[in-house]
């Protein structure tokens, strides 16, 4: 029996009174007197082979999980395998999807999309169909089985681009509410400072500071220079914190992802008014483009066409794959030609068709 042991026996016999003198005379040990002795170590493990998954929207995913009991450990029927998504400020957890023997539950918007791999008895890994830009982030696997518990934690990551937005009121005009709606109306969430980052390593460049979605405000600047932050400064996300999202009001960085559809600059006879573009897509059986789908043909596609056109917001655009003289000499990008008065005809007209299946 080693000291740490024969210490604590001991203790176990000492009198009511003596043992409040020590209490008296060692209250510096206050935090530190409650051992805790594992004779034969956990009786469960769970483990992840991946800490990332990497898809994109309207695929599927499998996020690893497996565990591991105690062999002289009898089986449980009511062992709990929970999966939960983790929130970006990591305030709560969102249900996704719980199991304890036959009885199995889907939550919310993950409802009906998700189960269990189940390639073997201690396989606990989750599949989820059918992904949304929504489904990005961390989630937990946990399995309980009677007092013992282990979990791990993936992140599911999307194959997509970032880009910056602002509405035709100008900059800085968007709170936290506005930014993410401005996003959803763009085909887009609003980007997570990992996916910033990414980009930024990516080579984006904007001075203009956007929220992201755990409430922080920044930018990425890979050119220092006075304006955004000073030209003898390193490049990086420069970050203004957190922010009030109800009364602050700046740009927003969004992402999107894969598309189920069709994008196509509209080939028609004149130039168009914005009122004009938007019923000649619907004439084409399709709608006016939004700017996330634009960025996500230029991205993902190398979609490159060097007419501006309406989008969706008012604005016109044209996206750039291959850089060239009169349409964008000096980098691949998608170039921005404002918020043009509606009723000008001076612009062709951007297109999404959907696919049926989508």
């Amino acid at each position: 029996m080693n000291c740490l042991l024969l210490s604590g026996f001991l203790l176990g016999f000492i009198s009511p009174r003596l043992a409040e003198d020590f209490d008296h005379a060692y209250t510096d040990l206050e935090h530190y007197r409650t051992i805790y002795i594992a004779e034969n170590g956990p009786r469960l493990s769970v483990t992840t082979e991946q800490t990332k998954v990497m898809s994109s929207r309207g695929g599927n995913a499998t996020l690893p999980c497996k565990f591991t009991r105690e062999a002289t450990v009898a089986p449980n029927p009511k062992l709990r395998i929970k999966w939960t998504k983790l929130t970006s400020d990591y305030l709560k957890e969102d249900d996704v999807f719980v199991a304890m023997g036959f009885h199995k539950k889907s939550y919310g918007r993950f409802h009906g999309r998700v189960y269990l791999q189940g390639a073997a008895e201690n396989d606990a890994s989750l599949v989820i169909t059918e992904l949304t830009l929504e489904d990005y982030g961390k989630y937990k696997c946990e399995i309980i089985d009677g007092l013992e518990d282990g979990t791990g934690v993936v992140t599911l990551d999307l194959q997509g681009i970032v880009f910056p937005y602002f509405p035709r009121l100008g900059r800085y005009n968007l709170n936290f509410q506005d930014a993410e709606k401005a996003c959803h109306d763009q085909d887009a969430i609003i980007a997570s400072f990992d996916q910033l980052y990414d980009a930024w390593r990516g080579g984006l460049d904007w001075c203009n500071a956007g929220w992201l979605s755990d409430g922080s405000v920044q930018y990425p600047i890979t050119v220092p220079r006075e304006p955004c932050g000073g030209k003898n400064t390193v490049p990086g996300v420069r970050n203004y914190g957190m922010r009030d999202k109800e009364i602050n009001r700046y740009d927003v960085f969004c992402f999107t992802s894969n598309y189920r559809g069709r994008f196509y600059y509209l080939i028609h006879p004149k130039k168009l008014t914005y009122d004009e573009a938007v019923q000649a897509c619907r004439k084409d059986g399709a709608q006016i483009a939004k700017v996330g789908q634009m960025f996500a043909a230029w991205k993902l596609l190398g979609y490159d066409r060097c007419d501006a056109g309406w989008l969706a917001d008012g604005s016109v655009r044209y996206p750039i794959s291959r850089p060239r003289r009169r349409c964008s000499p000096t980098e691949a990008a998608v170039r921005f030609s404002g918020f043009p008065d509606k009723k000008h005809k001076l612009y062709g007209a951007y297109c999404f068709k959907a696919s049926r299946n989508a």
